[in-house]
This record gives C-alpha cells, sequence and structure tokens, in this order.
C-alpha cells in the first residue's frame, strides 16, 4: 500500500460501507444528479427543474447530499486506536469478495417525514438485510466502542425495547432484524405535497431505470465532522464470480 493511501486520512475521519450504484449506471448519474453533487469525484452539478415542489430541489435536499447517493450498511465510525488505514482496506476487500451480486427491484416511498428508495419486495427487504448483518460483523471489530456516556444519551431516543439491546451491544439501535435499507432523497419536510411529488418522481424513474444492481459497496469518508463524505474505494462483490472459476 502506498504511503499516499497510509497517510490518506486524519484520526478525525470516519468511515461508513454504503451501497452505491456503479459509476457508469444510469442510477448513479440519476441520483447524483437529484443530489446536485458527485460523491465520487467531488463535482457539484446542475440543480434540476422542478416546478412542482414548494421550494428549490437544493433546499430540499441539502442533508443527502451532504452524505452522497448512497444507501448504508454500516453507519460511520470512526477507526479504533489500533486499526490502520490498511486494516480497513484489507478487512473490506476480504468482506466483498464474499458476497455475491444481486438484483434488488426498489420503489420510493415515504419514511416517517422523508422521502427515500426502499426494496420493492420482502425478498429483497431480506436480501439488503442480511448484508447488511454480514457488513456490520465484518466492520465492528475495526469501529471506536460507544462510550458509556454515548450510550446513555442515545437510549433517550423513542427506542423499542429491542433497539435499545441493539444499541447496547452494537452501538447502533437499527441493525440486524431492525435494519431496513434505502437511498435518501430528500430532507424532513414539513409539506406532504413535496413529499407526494418526489415520490411519483421518483417512481417514474425507478420504471424507467430498473431494479438496482447490488453489485458492490463502498467505502465513504467524511474527512471532519461536518465535511460532506465522498466515496474513497469501490469494492466489487465477486463471490459469485470466484464461485464459477473454483468449479
Amino acid at each position: 500500500m502506498s504511503a499516499a493511501i497510509r497517510n490518506a486520512w486524519s484520526a478525525r475521519a470516519r468511515f461508513a460501507i454504503y451501497y452505491a450504484p456503479a459509476r457508469a449506471s444510469g442510477w448513479w448519474d440519476a441520483g447524483s444528479t437529484w443530489l446536485a453533487r458527485d460523491a465520487e469525484s467531488g463535482a457539484p452539478l446542475d440543480p434540476q427543474d422542478t416546478p412542482e415542489l414548494s421550494q428549490p430541489l437544493a433546499q430540499l435536499t441539502s442533508s443527502p447530499r451532504r452524505y452522497g447517493w448512497h444507501g448504508t450498511l454500516v453507519a460511520p465510525f470512526h477507526l479504533a486506536s489500533n486499526v490502520t488505514i490498511a486494516d480497513l482496506l484489507d478487512t473490506a476487500e476480504r468482506w466483498a469478495q464474499q458476497q455475491m451480486p444481486f438484483a434488488l427491484p426498489v420503489e420510493a416511498a415515504t419514511l416517517g417525514d422523508f422521502v427515500a428508495l426502499r426494496p420493492a419486495t420482502s425478498a429483497g427487504e431480506e436480501q439488503t438485510r442480511t448484508l447488511a448483518a454480514n457488513a456490520l460483523r465484518a466492520f465492528t471489530p475495526l469501529r471506536v466502542k460507544p462510550s458509556a456516556a454515548d450510550i446513555a444519551r442515545r437510549l433517550q431516543a423513542p427506542l423499542t425495547e429491542r433497539q435499545r439491546e441493539l444499541l447496547v451491544e452494537w452501538g447502533y439501535p437499527y441493525v440486524l432484524e431492525e435494519f431496513r435499507f434505502h437511498m435518501t432523497l430528500s430532507n424532513s419536510l414539513d409539506q406532504a405535497g413535496d413529499r407526494d411529488a418526489i415520490v411519483e418522481r421518483w417512481h417514474r424513474e425507478a420504471q424507467r431505470l430498473g431494479p438496482l444492481a447490488i453489485d458492490g459497496a463502498a467505502i465513504f469518508v467524511e474527512p471532519a465532522p461536518g465535511e460532506p463524505f465522498m466515496l474513497w474505494q469501490r469494492l466489487a462483490f465477486t463471490a459469485e464470480q470466484e464461485q464459477r472459476e473454483n468449479a
């Protein structure tokens, strides 16, 4: 590994394991253009004309724009003090080599007060839940463990008993059977008309683009607190290919 990669990020950086559509795909173009930012190149993109919304689209997508076009598999974390960037990359590559690609039909929906893409079938929900659980188990040994004070603060949120148990065990309440794969399309929106318009727009996009190809993941990085997340390293899922080669 080059010195440039070893020293790419400071101790303040947070890392996340996200699903991101392939760069050469219509899904990457559509989502990045919608958020007006390409998280891989860092380039701002021209916002779309959306006269049916109550405000300019850029004002309604500021939160997901910072995180980039993605679906969370492992939420952002700091590396433990004894873990290096090399350890992270090695773990990520070995994990990705064990994952099999699959196609995921998706639909647009309102989740609370924001809009997101989600699996359109129960089979897709289970596939993404299994993928995220595998990632959680692979990357948890690399993460800084939440402090007792941090856990206590998060327990003040309105959580179910099971979510509280998961928070204490894993540092995050929405994992394992509580995980719900989604790709966020908006901020939390007060106006139902805005939510409905975005759902309708992305209903058409999902029909046009077809299923998501879940054929890889990516390491995203927040270089310093509050900075935009960047897609740093893509990770191809190669289990199916390796099985064919070894047959």
